[in-house]
């Protein structure tokens, strides 16, 4: 026999079995914990040994061994909750110690608490002492947009019941707890949320209730008493947080004072300095030619500000005409406003922005440098004006057939002086208001109007203008790929945006060498002149074209018939197909007009086939297009034909 099978001397057989029936019980169960398995884990080795018939005793032993472990367990996870409740409140202390922005702490405690009691939400509301109740002030987890603008009045809802009597309350169901106030804008905002279980806890300063802590689930459950205490340690932890920002608010609000009374002292001493720097700044910028934005450059700079020229249509009407009328610059909302004027007429403004308390001194500062930009408008104008008159009078002389000094290089001269080029393909366009004025005065201004922004157009493009015959002449270059069409309709709508009024324009045909022939010029405004009033006989005011949109009435619209133009225009397709292949398509086209479209009557003019007629008509429908039948489309073809046979020493 062996001596594994031996009994030990006193020690009996079944207590043996049993001792290592516990030992191996507890093994699995020591393992389990080991791994930290899940609670069903516990399970397993019962279900095992049941599964494998194993005798009682070791079925009793497993049972009392799995209830020993999962009170371990229940205990190692119970300090491992204190362990990591006692890291977060730590953690949130040091943030205090450490205190930079109030708002990024209160945000930390309230994800850490949502954390630590596992809840679907934590939010936090502070008492508004200006209104009387409280507000959301930070929230976490929330989806709701009208819960997180919730306020609470004292006493409402389960926030207001605890900020009243500044103790914690907790329900496991919000909307059936009768201990609290209802209210229909509170349980809105609650039933948006989804919220069941709601605990709040308050937070105090002193006797004080400052706030609640909040922290809820979307369905029913029940908060123990460490949850609860622990919220409660967040709360007050939040509660330092707010006490904590107001002081440090309160000492950088004084120091920030002392810095702002030194920062005066230091001021008023360089007032004068300041005074001078203008001074010596704005007689520069006069003596050197500047302009109004290097004015207001200037004085931002001295000003340690923002300085703008605003013209009169967006500055404030009220702070603008209060300025004049003083004289002075005027406060309006953190600005200041000094009126540009000069006898009376209202030019601009200057507006210096940001600045809500401006001492005196710079006060005259800026009255002063809105005194210069007048001047500087003033002189400006009169070098605009003359400008202007200057390429009026140059565009009058090349209208004017009996003008004197219309030599071709002296008009070259003056055309380069305005940055004009008389040697380049331009167009001569006529433009008028559309539309009737009230009276004289009304129509004479909208007149003023059109010519100088007609004026600031040429400029701008490099061409002249002259007020004539009630209306604007403007002589703008052709640019490569352009065309007169497409020129008088962007001058149509420029002017009529520059003047907000609609404006007609009619165009000629592109002209050349203006300085060797100036009369082409006035024959080309006459051209212009006849669409403009074909345009208002058709209905077409605001709009802008040249004689080459109107078909055959083109040839009547414009000052040199372009007779070859309009037939090339019309059917030089086909001319070119005959010529390049010999066939007869210009006389079948003929032919068919003469017998009234009538493809028959066609076949036996020409004395062929009906076939052939219609192969003729289908590949002349290829060539003028689809709609080359049409009634108007006919008319001009027709006629078309008729010059072209004219034209044709023989006819084919």
């Amino acid at each position: 026999m062996s001596l594994d099978h031996v009994q030990p001397a006193g020690r009996p057989a079944t207590g043996n079995a049993r001792g290592e029936s516990d030992g191996s019980a507890q093994a699995s169960y020591l393992a389990l914990l080991a791994r930290d398995a899940s609670v069903e884990a516990y399970e397993q080795p019962l279900l095992l040994a049941r599964a494998e018939g194993q005798p009682a005793e070791r079925i009793a032993a497993l049972e009392q061994a799995k209830l020993l472990a999962l009170r371990v367990r229940s205990e190692l996870e119970g300090r491992r909750r204190r362990e990591a409740e006692l890291s977060a409140l730590f953690e949130t202390a040091h943030d205090l110690a450490g205190l930079r922005d109030a708002d990024a702490v209160l945000q930390a405690i309230v994800q850490r608490a949502r954390s630590l009691l596992g809840t679907d939400i934590a939010y936090l509301s502070l008492h508004d002492p200006a209104r009387g109740d409280t507000y959301m002030r930070v929230t976490e987890g929330s989806v709701a947009a009208r819960f997180q603008q919730l306020r609470l009045g004292m006493g409402e809802g389960l926030g207001g019941l605890v900020a009243q009597t500044a103790r914690p309350y907790v329900t496991d169901d919000y909307f059936k707890d009768s201990r609290f106030q209802h209210t229909l804008a509170i349980d809105a905002g609650v039933r948006d949320e989804g919220l069941v279980a709601i605990l709040g806890v308050p937070l105090m300063l002193g006797p004080h209730v400052i706030g609640v802590l909040f922290a809820a689930d979307r369905r029913a459950r029940v908060f123990e008493r460490e949850q609860i205490a622990l919220l409660g340690s967040f709360a007050a932890l939040a509660a330092t947080a707010i006490d904590t920002a107001n002081l440090l608010t309160e000492t950088r609000a004084a120091v920030a004072g002392l810095e702002r009374a030194n920062e005066i002292i230091r001021d008023r001493s360089s007032v004068i300095e300041r005074a001078s720097e203008v001074h010596d700044r704005l007689a520069e910028l006069v003596l050197r030619g500047g302009g109004v934005h290097d004015v207001a450059a200037a004085v931002s700079q001295v000003l340690d500000g923002t300085v703008e020229f605003t013209e009169t249509g967006t500055t404030p009407a009220a702070a603008l005409k209060t300025s004049s009328t003083e004289g002075h610059a005027v406060p309006h909302g953190d600005d200041w406003i000094a009126a540009v004027a000069a006898g009376g007429e209202l030019l601009g403004a200057l507006a210096l922005r940001g600045h809500p308390d401006l001492d005196p001194v710079d006060q005259r500062t800026l009255e002063r440098a809105a005194m210069v930009t007048s001047l500087l408008l003033l002189a400006r104008r009169s070098a605009t004006e003359a400008e202007q008159r200057v390429r009026g009078e140059l565009l009058d002389d090349l209208l004017d057939a009996h003008a004197h000094d219309r030599d071709p290089r002296l008009l070259r001269e003056r055309a380069a002086r305005l940055h004009a080029d008389l040697d380049a393909t331009h167009v001569v366009l006529a433009a008028r208001l559309d539309g009737p004025a009230a009276d004289a005065e009304e129509e004479a201004d909208a007149r003023r109007r059109l010519w100088s922004a007609a004026s600031h157009l040429a400029a701008t493009r490099q061409g002249l203008a002259a007020a004539r015959d009630g209306g604007t002449v403007l002589l703008l270059p052709l640019g490569t790929g352009d065309s007169a069409t497409g020129l008088a309709r962007r001058t149509a709508r420029d002017l009529g945006t520059a003047v907000h009024q609609p404006v007609t324009v009619g165009a000629s045909a592109p002209v050349t060498d203006l300085a060797a022939h100036p009369d082409t010029v006035a024959a080309a405004y006459t051209e212009g002149r006849r669409c403009l009033d074909a345009l208002h006989l058709l209905g077409r005011g605001g709009d802008g074209a040249a004689a080459e949109d109107f078909g055959f009435l083109g040839l009547l619209l414009a000052g040199e018939r372009d007779i070859g133009g309009f037939v090339e225009c019309t059917i030089g397709t086909v001319v070119a197909y005959d010529e390049r292949r010999g066939t007869e398509l210009l006389r079948t086209l003929d032919a068919y007009f003469a017998c009234a479209m009538s493809p028959a009557r066609t076949k036996d003019a020409l004395h062929v086939h009906v076939n052939t007629v219609a192969q003729r008509l289908e590949r002349v429908g290829r060539l003028l297009g689809g709609d080359w039948q049409t009634p108007s489309r006919a008319l001009e073809i027709q006629l078309a034909l008729r010059l072209h046979w004219l034209a044709t020493p023989q006819r084919h």
